[in-house]
C-alpha cells in the first residue's frame, strides 16, 4: 500500500498540480505586495497634496487670530496712529458687490440653463455651452480689464461696475451646475406637465426647478465663494474705499480689496490686519464649501 502511494503522490500530474499551487500562491503575494506599495504611494501623494492647504490654514490662522477682535470687525478705517481702526467699510462692501452679482448672474445662469437643457442640440445652445467653457476659464483680470473698459474708463470707479465684474465670473458657475442639476430631473415628470395643459415656461419653474433647487443652492453657493476673495477684478472696477459707502455709483470696499492694500503696506499693524482679513476670507469660503457638500449629501440621501 505504501509504495502504491508514494507512487500516485509522485506522479506527473499531482507534481504539476503542486506546481501551480506554489506558483498561485507566489502571484498572490506578490499582487498583495504591489498593492501594499501602491496603496502607500496614492496615500503618500495625497498628504503631499493636502500639505500646501493645512500649511496655509495653520498660517492663516496663526497670523490672523491674534488680531481678529471684536473692535476689528465693527469699526471703520483708522489710522495706525489710532489703532488702525476695522475692516466693517469692508464687510457691507463686500455683502453688497456679492448682492448685486447674484441678483445678475442668477436669473441669467438658470434661465440659460433652462434653454440649454431643452434645446441642447440647436446652434445657439451650442454656443452657449462653449462660450461657458471658456468664461469660466478666463482669468480674472481678463473680466476686470474688460468691465474697465465697458464701464469705469472715461467714468469713475463704482460699485455697479464691480458688482458687474463678479456677475461674469459667477455666471457660469451657476450656469453649468444648473443645467446638471436639471438633467437629473426626471423627464417623465416634464412630460406629464405638458400633458396636462400646463405651458413650457410654467412647467420649467413649478415643476423641473423645484425638484433640482437643492443642486441649484449647491452650486449658487459654490459661485459665491469662488468670487468672494476675487481681488484682481475689483481692483480695475470698485477700486475700494477707506470709508463706509453704499452709494452704488462710488468707490467701494471690499474684504479682498482691503486685504491686497494692507499685505503690501510696508505698517506691521496694516500686515497683521490683512492676516486677519484672511483668516476672515478663509472662513467664508470653508463655510460655504462645507455647507453646499453638505446639501449635496442631504439630496443624494
Amino acid at each position: 500500500m505504501s509504495t502504491e502511494t508514494a507512487s500516485v503522490t509522485t506522479s506527473p500530474r499531482d507534481r504539476m498540480r503542486v506546481r501551480r499551487v506554489k506558483t498561485s500562491v507566489a502571484r498572490e503575494r506578490a499582487r498583495r505586495f504591489v498593492n501594499a506599495g501602491m496603496l502607500g504611494l496614492t496615500g503618500l501623494a495625497t498628504l503631499i497634496a493636502l500639505t500646501p492647504l493645512v500649511w496655509i490654514i495653520v498660517e492663516v490662522i496663526t497670523r490672523g487670530a491674534p488680531a481678529l477682535t471684536l473692535d476689528f470687525l465693527t469699526q471703520t478705517f483708522k489710522p495706525t496712529s489710532l489703532g488702525g481702526g476695522g475692516i466693517w467699510h469692508s464687510i457691507v462692501g463686500t455683502l453688497i458687490l456679492i448682492t448685486i452679482a447674484s441678483a445678475i448672474s442668477i436669473p441669467i445662469g438658470i434661465l440659460a440653463a433652462f434653454y440649454v437643457v431643452q434645446h441642447p442640440n440647436t446652434t445657439l445652445g451650442l454656443a452657449v455651452r462653449f462660450g461657458t467653457d471658456v468664461l469660466s476659464g478666463l482669468p480674472s483680470i481678463v473680466v476686470g480689464l474688460f468691465v474697465y473698459t465697458l464701464l469705469v474708463a472715461g467714468r469713475s470707479y463704482t460699485a455697479i461696475s464691480g458688482a458687474v465684474a463678479l456677475a461674469i465670473m459667477m455666471a457660469p458657475i451657476v450656469l453649468r451646475t444648473t443645467e446638471e442639476m436639471l438633467k437629473l430631473v426626471p423627464r417623465s415628470m416634464r412630460e406629464a406637465s405638458l400633458g396636462l395643459g400646463a405651458p413650457e415656461w410654467k412647467t420649467s419653474f413649478s415643476i423641473m426647478l423645484p425638484a433640482a433647487i437643492t443642486g441649484v443652492v449647491t452650486g449658487l453657493m459654490l459661485a459665491i465663494a469662488r468670487v468672494s476673495g476675487e481681488t484682481a477684478p475689483l481692483l480695475f472696477t470698485a477700486q475700494g474705499s477707506n470709508v463706509l459707502s453704499t452709494s452704488l455709483d462710488h468707490p467701494i470696499a471690499s474684504l479682498a480689496l482691503t486685504l491686497y492694500k494692507y499685505a503690501v503696506d510696508p505698517d506691521k499693524v496694516r500686515n497683521s490686519q490683512a492676516w486677519a482679513i484672511a483668516l476672515i476670507i478663509l472662513f467664508i469660503v470653508f463655510s460655504l464649501n462645507i455647507g453646499a457638500r453638505f446639501i449635496a449629501s442631504r439630496r443624494a440621501k
